[in-house]
Order: C-alpha cells, then sequence, then structure tokens
C-alpha cells in the first residue's frame, strides 16, 4: 500500500535566463507591466535548465524526500519529453505505474522566462495531461492511505469528483489543491466535493473569489470556507506567508527573509509540505506549517520546482507561527466554546 498518490499535471520545464529581457509599464498587460525583447533579432540565452515540472509531479517528490512511499498518477506522451518526466520520477523514488502515455497529444510543455527580477514568465503549452480520462485510472490497484489532488484541467477536471468520492469509499484522506478549472465548476458540484476533504489548499485570491468576499476580510474568509470544508483550511499570501484554519484556531505565519531565485513551484511545495509535516506530526499543524515554509523557502532558492526540495530531516530555518482561538474570532467547529 501507498502512503500517498498524488494526481496532476505532468510537465517538462524549459528555463532561459537572459539579461536582454526587458520590462515595460502598459495598462495593456494584466499585470500592467510586460517582458520585452528585440523583434526579428537573436537574444543571447545566459543560463538553460530542463527539469519536469507540474503540480502532480512536484508534489509526488517532496513526499518522495520526506521518505514516503508515494506513486504519481496522470497522463504524457509517448514523446522523449514524457520519457524524461517519467525517468526523472522515477530517480526521485516516485513510483510510476499510474502513468498514461498518450499518442494522442505531446508532453505538457513550459517555457519560464527569467531573469527580470524575482518575477518570471510562463509559456505554457497544456498537453497530454489533459486528456486522462476516468477509464485511464488503475482504480483496482490503487491502495493508498492518502489522495493530493493538485491543479487539473481538461478532461482531467472532470475525473475531480470521481476521485474523491473514490477516497471517501475506500476511506482515504483527501487533500486537495484546486485550480482554476475545479474552482469554475458549478458551485453544487463544487460545494459537495469540498465538504469531502481533509485539507484544503487556496491562495488568497482562490479563496477570496470561492467565498465572494475581498482578500482583506481574513476571518469572514475562514469562515465561511469553515462552513464549507469540515478539514483544515490554508490560505497563503504570497511574501506576506500563510493563514491555516482548524476550525478551532487561526494560524498565522510569515516566510523567511531570504534570496528568491526563482517562484516556479512554490505554491506545490508549500502545500505538499504542509500535508507531509501534517502526517508526520500526526494531525500537528504548526509542525506541519513550520515544514510547509522551510520547503517553500528552499524551493525559492533554486531554479526549479523540485532542485530545493527538502529532504526528510534536512534543517531549514523555522519562523514565529501565532495561533489565535476560536473563542476569540467566533469560527469554532467543537461547539463547546
Amino acid at each position: 500500500m501507498y502512503e500517498i498518490i498524488t494526481f496532476g499535471a505532468a510537465t517538462k520545464d524549459i528555463f532561459l535566463k537572459a539579461r536582454e529581457f526587458q520590462l515595460l509599464k502598459n495598462k495593456k498587460f494584466t499585470t500592467g507591466t510586460g517582458v520585452c525583447f528585440n523583434l526579428g533579432s537573436k537574444i543571447d540565452i545566459k543560463e538553460i535548465l530542463f527539469s519536469s515540472g507540474g503540480g502532480g509531479t512536484n508534489s509526488a517528490v517532496t513526499f518522495a524526500r520526506q521518505g514516503f512511499k508515494v506513486a504519481y498518477c496522470g497522463s504524457v506522451g509517448d514523446d522523449l519529453a514524457g520519457k524524461e518526466v517519467i525517468e526523472e520520477l522515477n530517480n526521485f523514488g516516485v513510483d510510476t505505474k499510474f502513468i498514461i502515455k498518450s499518442s494522442a497529444k505531446p508532453t505538457n510543455h513550459s517555457i519560464v522566462l527569467t531573469g527580470v527580477g524575482n518575477e518570471r514568465t510562463i509559456l505554457v503549452y497544456r498537453g497530454a495531461s489533459e486528456i486522462l480520462k476516468k477509464d485511464d485510472v488503475l482504480w483496482d490497484v490503487m491502495q493508498t492511505k492518502w489522495i493530493y489532488i493538485a491543479p487539473l484541467s481538461g478532461e482531467l477536471c472532470h475525473v475531480f469528483e470521481d476521485i474523491i468520492d473514490y477516497a471517501v469509499k475506500n476511506k482515504i484522506r483527501v487533500a486537495l489543491n484546486p485550480g482554476a478549472c475545479q474552482l469554475a465548476l458549478p458551485e453544487k458540484i463544487l460545494r459537495r466535493a469540498l465538504s469531502k476533504v481533509d485539507v484544503l489548499l487556496l491562495n488568497q485570491e482562490e479563496a477570496s473569489i470561492l467565498t465572494k468576499t475581498p482578500f482583506s476580510k481574513e476571518k469572514e474568509i475562514f469562515k465561511k470556507l469553515d462552513q464549507v470544508c469540515p478539514g483544515i483550511v490554508i490560505m497563503t499570501k504570497g511574501d506576506k506567508g500563510a493563514t491555516i484554519s482548524d476550525g478551532r484556531h487561526l494560524y498565522r505565519a510569515g516566510v523567511s527573509k531570504g534570496k528568491i531565485v526563482d517562484k516556479t513551484g512554490a505554491g506545490d511545495s508549500f502545500g505538499s509540505g504542509f500535508v507531509a509535516g501534517y502526517i508526520q506530526s500526526d494531525g500537528n499543524v504548526e509542525s506541519a506549517m513550520q515544514l510547509a515554509i522551510g520547503n517553500a523557502d528552499s524551493c525559492l532558492r533554486h531554479l526549479g520546482a523540485k532542485a530545493g526540495l527538502l529532504k526528510k530531516g534536512e534543517k531549514f530555518v523555522k519562523v514565529k507561527i501565532t495561533k489565535e482561538a476560536c473563542a476569540q474570532n467566533g469560527l469554532c467547529k467543537c461547539k463547546v466554546c
């Protein structure tokens, strides 16, 4: 039996770092700023790196490096990139027996443009990961204690509730980090799925959208999320850290102040780091939160989504965590306060 199986995208990531990338301020860009370089000319690349990525594989490697027996379930193309993704996962100790090789589409690819401050721009091709169907999953041999669901898209998004229902039926605990596709599902389906989740991971924007509440109103957001999800609810806030609710307390922590090399995979490293710590500590939220922040911080200090992921027992800087009782904020699920 596995300790955990992850679902989500598998990609071939290509990191390009160049001095010639320039910033251009313009309201036409969604973020207000664009990355520019000369049209019609050759751009010298200072550094290039090839690695695997995608939420499903990134989280799987965190669990493998933390000593768990882990498998990844997803789809890659029947191509060189797909073979390289599988080989890299095997090298990390992740079981790849649940990976489907498809000739219908090439493996997902991401081209990550870096070299302008701490930000990066990612060009994404969504390929084979999007065409995994319910019938492709080897349900009969999927014996595990936990399932970790990273953001899903395409056909795989429609398998979302099937995965959770399978887990509930087989008494498997579920950690969910929903992507835009899941969050866009009809409210009835989404609420039904969230009511069966043990750990829910959202960023601040996603939490705000899901609860229809301004993201500055943190307590109101958690009050609504606690009514929807019976388990642990996590809201990451970028460089402002994270807040976590267990229905009885709110836990808050900032981030370590270190040099950021690359932000790719930071969210995956936080979410999977929390779940790994939560399992290792038998449900201690503060211990899990420390590992989540440490794993994300280490990821941020390396180029690529997997290079900096912490190994079991590896030392990291621990941040201060504050704990606020439900009697002060009205979030109580225990019905005794």
